[in-house]
């Protein structure tokens, strides 16, 4: 999953497309962020002061217009 990640998702990001591994888990997948229910749709509030804000947003954006498998 985390070579699908950088290879789709970070592939321009300094420091995260050729991370480990365990750098991955540790910067992206330990989202210090809560999700909520608005208006019968899910948000997911992110901190602003967290640092790599702006990395899993464009990841997310990127791997979610991808086309899906038929």
């Amino acid at each position: 999953m985390e070579a699908w990640t950088r290879l789709l998702g970070l592939h321009d990001v300094d420091g995260l497309a050729d991370a480990e591994p365990d750098t991955l888990r540790y910067k992206l997948l330990h989202l210090p962020a809560r999700l909520v229910r608005h208006a019968r749709r899910r948000v997911l509030k992110i901190p602003d002061t967290w640092p790599w804000r702006t990395a899993f947003t464009t990841c997310w954006q990127r791997l979610s217009e991808l086309p899906a498998v038929t």
